[in-house]
């Protein structure tokens, strides 16, 4: 027989791996097998798997053989074409423009993918068995959906009507060992100094707020500063989606519940933050603060809940503070605005910005501490920056992190915590 084109092989073999998943699931059925164990059933489905892939009268050498095996199997098992791209350790966000593009995020840089789908079936079939799997919907009365791996991987789905070309799938991944604090230091995320400082405000209960974009960093971070509490306390988290990974002996973990089918039931990140309360925590962590929420967290840091943190979405320090004065305004209890900004000031001692940069590398970029108000004004002063020089000609940001010369009031009570650090790490050079 004459060798195939490149073409029509790829065309066959396509083909062919849908014919032997259907047959395999027939085959499957007949047979009733049962997942007890896993890989118990992996190994009997793979047995009958190479009996169907013999029988097909497509020429295949043995590793094309066992590419459509494993390629079955991820159908059958996995989330399909994008179980290569989860194996990837690289591989930080995975994102599905409908079944034909598919691109990823490694290092902070989007690329394209070679990876398909068969059709907008295929994936919305992919789509159905990841909500599904934790008890979700998504259908044309329930278009979006955000659902989580079991690897804690946070997902987004959106379909037609609302999706005008075809089903989209997005997948933040957060890597099985998180990143830690000395791993931040050698990517040039920050400097020591600044880590040992942020070190010292975990440590004495100070309450601190981890501002930034989209695929900034926030939660990386906000878990770094989580493992600098003691494992003799209670910790409440509380988030949309389950994705931080606290490794503490005592920790407590609340996550928000969408509405069922007739749009009853949801639970919200508010509800979630009082009822905490009433759990004796000792440092309540919220994710993400994004709604009305904002005002029992800022009231619970006022009330002897101190050394809380959490994230926000805000392209500065100054935004962070508006967003969350518009958070408040949200629960609807007329406060007046300078009230507002006086439980803001009281309540919280640090803002860290954080921010993804053009070249795709994520640094602490302002560290920032919150000194009081003057008249109507919440006020605060750098304590570190990351000074940006310009681009080299390969698109590599050139900057470096610098002491802004001013000594934090914070460092008093940082004293007072038993928690001491060289007065030299706070000089350095003014700005112009």
């Amino acid at each position: 027989m004459p060798p195939m084109s490149p073409q029509v092989a790829r065309t066959d073999f396509t083909g062919v791996k849908a014919a032997i998943h259907r047959k395999l699931l027939q085959k499957l059925n007949l047979e009733r097998l049962n997942e007890v164990n896993r890989d118990d059933v992996r190994r009997e489905v793979g047995q009958i798997l190479e009996a169907l892939v013999v029988g097909e009268s497509t020429p295949m050498n043995l590793q094309e053989r066992e590419r459509l095996a494993q390629e079955v199997l991820d159908e059958v098992f996995g989330l399909g074409p994008l179980e290569p791209l989860l194996a990837d350790p690289t591989v930080s966000d995975v994102l599905v423009n409908t079944h034909k593009h598919v691109y990823v995020e490694r290092k902070g840089i989007l690329e394209a993918t070679s990876v398909q789908f068969r059709d907008a079936v295929h994936l919305m079939g992919i789509i159905d068995r990841i909500v599904s799997a934790i008890g979700r919907r998504v259908d044309e009365s329930s278009p979006m959906v955000d659902a989580r791996l079991a690897d804690g991987s946070r997902v987004n789905a959106i379909i037609p009507p609302l999706a005008v070309d075809g089903p989209h799938l997005s997948i933040r991944r957060f890597g099985r060992d998180p990143l830690t604090a000395d791993e931040l230091v050698q990517n040039n995320s920050l400097t020591a100094p600044m880590l040992d400082l942020m070190r010292g405000c975990v440590k004495a209960r100070l309450n601190v707020l981890i501002s930034g974009g989209t695929g900034a960093g926030k939660t990386t971070f906000l878990n770094v500063l989580s493992s600098f509490i003691s494992n003799r306390e209670r910790i409440v988290t509380i988030e949309d989606a389950a994705e931080l990974q606290l490794h503490q002996e005592h920790v407590v973990r609340l996550e928000t519940r969408p509405p069922n089918i007739e749009g009853k039931g949801a639970i919200y990140q508010r509800q979630l933050v009082i009822n905490s309360l009433r759990m004796r925590p000792d440092r309540i962590i919220v994710g993400e603060v994004r709604g009305e929420e904002a005002l029992d967290m800022l009231q619970a840091m006022n009330t002897g809940h101190d050394g809380s943190l959490t994230t926000i979405h805000a392209n500065t320090p100054r935004d962070a503070l508006a967003r969350l004065e518009t958070m408040v305004a949200m629960a609807s209890l007329n406060l007046p605005e300078n009230a507002i900004r006086r439980q803001i000031a009281s309540a919280l001692d640090v803002v860290v910005q954080v921010s993804r940069l053009s070249d795709g590398t994520r640094k602490v970029v302002s560290l920032a501490e919150i000194t009081g108000m003057e008249g109507d004004i919440v006020t605060m002063q750098d304590i570190f920056v990351f000074r940006k020089r310009g681009i080299r000609e390969n698109g590599e940001v050139i900057g470096e992190f610098v002491a802004t010369g001013v000594r934090p009031k914070f460092a008093e009570k940082l004293l007072v915590s038993g928690i001491q650090l060289p007065a030299a790490m706070f000089e350095g050079p003014r700005f112009q």
